[in-house]
């Protein structure tokens, strides 16, 4: 999606069918896994998305060969030829990524040293860093802060050890798993995440050679392999961009079809969905959403799998703008979350932060300290404003909005959206939106 600035002129239901590819959340991370192999890989159902690019990049200054398959959505992966990269090269190909970070695991193994470029506290926080790093260290890696990043280094090897997450953190999960799989000896993971995305993670590793087994509560043992070969493996679909559609659909009083959506990775959002007005046909290549009358307020609590997940709520959070009623909405897995509130507002919604949560509302998701609290009171009108995409999830809850709203909106800096949505554009016009390309 090259453009920065798209017009949309709101109000009109979006009707029609779209269809999914591979989740962004599986999708970056097997490629990664590609590294560990000793034999071309093959992932299918790769979407034309910008993190796909980002990882492709960093992937090829590794000298990793990346070719398109015949279909279109297919990329081959061979890692024959891995090398180290200059620190330049990888800060250039990274960006504003938090990908690099899980090329660590894969890149002792195979070289016997890593660099991370210096992410940062605004690039993917002292939390997941931290994660992270103690992981590795774990295994016996020796950490080096450098002043263009971080230096990982394992010159005698990697050591299964025993991994004790204090949140169930689903990128230091991923960086376990692509760690632990060849490393020396038994590795033991406990508070580990357990998402779908996580679970083709482990069955594209078990294709590829590993041992791993998942035990109840949230541990995951990995037997360390001498070697590792390729995998072909189709990616699952991307259950965040069917959450997304379907609360476009609820939002404009719509009827979408998602080719692709699957029901077991969506059963907490849908009976969300359908607690809060709408109504959704299930068959086997996917899921109609649509409304079942009047919307309804609801009180959502984000946590992590099988909960509701984080990057759900704030789509949903523009079609509870039209619900008779006060919905609630803890968020309770990341900070900061409930910025892109503040263009709603401004179009009209009626919503208020509470920054330190809300205390004494009875709960099944503990509280936590970073959590945050949405009040939304509707219904509200909204009407067209110019806005700007904050960020991936908040930028498609903006596109909503402005397809909600009466009027012409302007949104501007779209193109962050095109990190997890593939086609975007096309897709809307699929749907009958009314939208034009700003000069």
């Amino acid at each position: 999606m090259n453009v920065d600035s798209i017009t949309i002129n709101g109000g009109k239901p979006l009707n029609g069918r779209v269809e999914l590819r591979g989740a962004k959340n599986f999708v970056t991370k097997a490629m990664v896994a590609a590294l560990l192999g000793e034999t071309p890989s093959t992932l299918r159902g790769v979407p034309n998305i910008s993190d796909v690019r980002i990882v492709r990049g960093l992937l090829e200054v590794h000298g990793v060969n990346v070719t398109e398959g015949a279909s279109g959505d297919d990329l081959i992966l061979d890692p024959v030829n891995v090398e180290s990269a200059h620190h330049a090269d990888i800060d250039a190909h990274a960006g504003s990524s938090r990908i690099p970070i899980l090329f660590c695991g894969p890149l002792l193994h195979r070289l016997g040293e890593a660099f991370i470029p210096d992410l940062g506290g605004c690039r993917i926080g002292d939390r997941p860093i931290d994660f992270h790093l103690d992981a590795l260290r774990k295994f016996g890696a020796t950490v080096e802060k450098l002043p263009a990043g971080i230096r990982l280094t394992a010159p005698n090897g990697l050591t299964g050890t025993t991994v004790h997450l204090p949140y169930p953190s689903v990128g230091a999960t991923e960086q376990v798993l692509l760690t632990a799989v060849r490393a020396r000896g038994t590795t033991e993971l406990r508070g580990a995440a357990i998402e779908p995305e996580i679970m083709d993670l482990i069955a594209v590793l078990q294709k590829m050679g590993a041992l791993i087994s998942y035990e109840p509560n949230r541990v995951i043992l990995i037997e360390g392999v001498e070697h590792l070969s390729g995998y072909d493996h189709r990616a699952i679909r991307d259950r965040n961009e069917a959450a997304s559609w379907a609360a476009a659909a609820l939002a404009t009083d719509g009827d979408v079809f998602v080719g692709g959506a699957r029901q077991e990775d969506l059963m907490t959002f849908l009976n969300v969905f359908r607690k809060a007005g709408g109504e959704f046909d299930i068959v086997d290549d996917g899921i109609r959403f649509g409304r079942a009358g009047a919307l309804r307020p609801v009180v959502i609590e984000t946590d992590v799998h099988p909960g509701f997940m984080t990057d759900w709520q704030q789509p949903m959070i523009v079609a509870l703008t039209q619900a008779e009623g006060e919905s609630i909405v803890h968020e309770t897995v990341y900070e900061n979350r409930f910025g892109f509130t503040d263009a709603l507002v401004r179009m009209g919604a009626d919503i208020t932060i509470h920054p330190n949560g809300l205390q004494g509302y009875p709960r099944r998701v503990p509280h936590r300290n970073l959590e945050q609290a949405a009040v939304i009171r509707g219904a509200t009108h909204l009407s067209g404003a110019d806005i700007e995409v904050p960020d991936l999830r908040g930028g498609f809850s903006h596109v909503i909005a402005a397809l909600t709203a009466e009027g012409r909106s302007r949104v501007s800096n779209v193109g962050i959206i095109a990190r997890g949505y593939e086609n975007l554009l096309t897709k809307l016009e699929l749907l009958g939106a009314d939208i034009t390309l700003d000069a």
